[in-house]
């Protein structure tokens, strides 16, 4: 784990944010307000008692037709539906989305290959340069960056192969460019070369499931070349903005490593130390990870991406849901930038330092669930705490009467 920002809480400050927000104020037959904020209170306790967690704090947000609904427990005073928080991997719908637009649009076709050249023009969809000489290159497809079954090595999650022929060999490349760099300006582009250089990747494409960060940097690269704007432009200009969610953003810079006000900060447990990790670098997240966003614009997305309102039609969107067999075989249920959670819906997951989170929709019942932590157990993170994050949000959705 990289300690890139190691501010330690004093235990009795962490107290302080466990002991906020966890009391109903009703005195008479539970209201269904009581019941959401009794079900995310007994779940969140129940956990930090059990892994002997210091603080930190879980939130969810539901709509639903009879109304909508926010209960926390643990987060500081005032964090609430609309407080900005890093979304992380739910950046990927966006992503996603990104490219289906394109390929609805007849601007790319998610069946080439990434070598393919683009349609109405006469470059291919990544460079013809040493950085994206990447194993297996000529057979990997759009189609399978988008589903995680390109077999693209993931330089952001994965330590580099011992045999690679760089000081950083057997390490995280990004860990070890941070420690010396903290606002180093990373690229989509430095971040593939590193697989280059290293001949790195997991399998022939299409053989397996494996969930890459690296797959989404590329497919911001094609998303720049095919649109001829920058990521965060296209994005912003063609979902964010045409969708109404003007409480998201899409830090692009080494630098812009704050969070917009109101925001819920971000802690990190590991061996004993209670670390503030609100402070980030998020250049190395383009596409896969970067945006930051509220439950409120959150819950308008993705409802509005799957009932087909965001630009994206039902036939596309169709396509997304549409789950792997290979991801089936290894118990993810994931699409084209869309997971499947059963009791919940679809959407995506995302987890980035001090934030775990979960967005989803469930059109039967037409209830979106938006569900965050503000910290992650670091021994337990995608054991115990992953697993309360589902259950948690289900026991929420089961206490409004969903």
């Amino acid at each position: 784990m990289s300690d890139r920002f190691p501010f330690a809480i004093p235990v009795f400050m962490s107290l302080i944010l466990l002991i906020s927000g966890c009391t109903s104020s009703s005195n008479g037959p539970p209201t269904p307000a009581d019941k959401i904020q009794a079900s995310v209170q007994a779940d969140w306790i129940q956990y930090q008692r059990s892994n002997g967690l210091p603080g930190g704090g879980l939130i969810v947000y539901i709509e639903t037709p009879a109304g909508n609904y926010v209960a926390s427990c643990g987060m500081p005073v005032g964090v609430d539906q609309n407080s900005h928080f890093r979304i992380a991997s739910n950046t990927k719908t966006f992503t996603a989305s990104a490219i289906m637009l394109l390929y609805q649009q007849g601007l790319l076709d998610i069946d080439h290959t990434i070598v393919t050249t683009m349609p109405g023009k006469l470059i291919p969809y990544v460079p013809d340069t040493p950085d994206y000489n990447i194993p297996n290159k000529a057979n990997i497809t759009i189609k399978q960056l988008l589903s995680h079954t390109a077999g693209v090595f993931d330089v952001t999650n994965d330590a580099v192969p011992a045999s690679c022929p760089a000081p950083y060999a057997g390490q995280s490349y990004t860990d070890y460019v941070l420690e010396t760099e903290p606002n180093h300006q990373f690229s989509p582009t430095e971040l593939v070369g590193v697989d280059a250089l290293c001949h790195a990747s997991y399998f022939v494409p299409g053989a397996d499931y494996k969930y890459s960060n690296q797959g989404y940097s590329i497919l911001a690269t094609i998303i720049e070349r095919v649109s001829g704007l920058t990521y965060d432009q296209y994005v912003h200009q063609n979902l964010v903005t045409l969708n109404g969610l003007t409480s998201t953003f899409i830090p692009m810079l080494g630098t812009d490593q704050t969070i917009p006000a109101p925001f819920t900060p971000g802690y990190v447990w590991f061996e004993g130390l209670f670390l503030d990790r609100t402070i980030s670098n998020m250049s190395l997240n383009i596409a896969e990870g970067n945006i930051i966003s509220t439950p409120v614009d959150l819950a308008r997305w993705i409802k509005r991406l799957l009932k087909a309102q965001a630009g994206l039609n039902a036939a596309t969107v169709s396509a997304m849901e549409t789950l792997t067999p290979q991801s089936v075989a290894k118990g993810s249920k994931y699409g084209l930038g869309l997971s499947y959670m059963d009791g919940l819906g679809y959407g995506h997951t995302g987890a980035h330092e001090g934030y775990l989170s979960l967005m989803a929709y469930d059109a039967a019942a037409d209830v979106t669930t938006i569900a965050y932590f503000n910290v992650w157990d670091y021994a337990n993170l995608l054991t115990a705490q992953a697993n309360l994050l589902m259950q948690a949000a289900k026991n929420a959705r089961a206490a409004v009467g969903y």
